[in-house]
């Protein structure tokens, strides 16, 4: 399958950004990709750096204006959109939402936001509702969609679910970057830690990892802390964690990656991890501690 992703730096310019984004898209389908995996909340700044609720003005019922332009560019060119919107599912409850268009327009399913962090800079529990619908693949014409956002790719628990609900590829559209208060040698030792994680959930899964990052300087509007330089390096591991493709830290970049899905069987028959699970003493799983 090939994987088309944009790493994209975003301005106050909404329309902007939807725009570049559409024009995105279609040159990548014009190149040949079939799938196209967009970063976290795409349309606009991060507007997490801080909590007011003038900004919850920017969610949007789904389906909704976003589904529907995304669905025509999806339609147009051929290609499965992975978008991610700030859903506004009823007055006063709000949700961090990834939503698969399928290529001739539909929406084929959606993913809200488990994990959701509240850390400065990151204030998305001021915003989002934890999701409530699971850790459940999606169905589509170029495959079965792991789909998860940002935070949740820190939880192999999240990883290994979808991997036994049959996930053949983890999708990861992501907004992170450098606390600028942070020593360089620190801000690098999260950003390795960051992909380290993920390509630990494909070997640990036997499943191709896509994690796509916002990049570029967004200021704090509150003026509390330094803003945010994301850290870009979207990238592509394979089912033995090996890196396919990583993009650049600072700059813009549209990419397409061949995968071949299939290799992950023969993956998994030389690493059966998923056989060798001991299910009948994973209980404690569910306790947030062990006291």
């Amino acid at each position: 399958m090939k994987i088309g992703f944009l790493q994209q730096h975003n301005t106050a310019d909404r329309q902007q950004n939807i725009l570049r984004l559409c024009e995105g898209i279609s040159d990548l389908a014009k190149r040949g990709a079939q799938l196209v995996v967009l970063q976290e909340l795409h349309n606009s700044l991060y507007f997490c750096q801080e909590e007011n609720v003038d900004n919850f003005d920017l969610a949007e019922p789904i389906p909704g204006p976003s589904t529907k332009l995304f669905g025509e560019v999806a339609k147009t060119c051929g290609v499965v959109i992975v978008t991610s919107l700030f859903e506004r599912r009823a007055p006063g409850l709000y949700h961090n939402t990834a939503v698969v268009i399928e290529r001739d327009g539909t929406i084929a399913g959606r993913y809200r936001k488990m994990h959701i962090p509240d850390d400065p800079a990151y204030y998305e529990k001021f915003y989002f509702t934890p999701g409530d619908l699971g850790f459940q693949p999606i169905d589509t014409s170029v495959g079965r969609l792991g789909v998860m956002v940002c935070w949740d790719q820190w939880y192999p628990e999240a990883a290994r679910l979808m991997a036994l609900a049959g996930a053949q590829l983890l999708v990861y559209p992501t907004a992170i970057g450098y606390e600028s208060s942070d020593t360089p040698e620190e801000q690098e030792r999260q950003r390795r830690a960051w992909q380290t994680v993920q390509r630990g959930h494909a070997v640990a899964n036997g499943l191709p990892v896509v994690a796509v990052n916002r990049v570029g300087y967004e200021p704090d509007p509150s003026g509390q802390t330094g803003g945010i330089q994301f850290w870009g390096t979207s990238f592509v591991a394979g089912p033995q964690g090996e890196l396919v493709y990583e993009a650049s830290a600072d700059e813009e970049e549209s990419i397409i990656v061949d995968l071949d899905l299939g290799r992950s069987e023969q993956v998994r028959r030389w690493w059966p991890f998923l056989r060798d699970r001991r299910i009948d003493h994973y209980g404690d799983l569910t306790k947030r501690f062990r006291d």
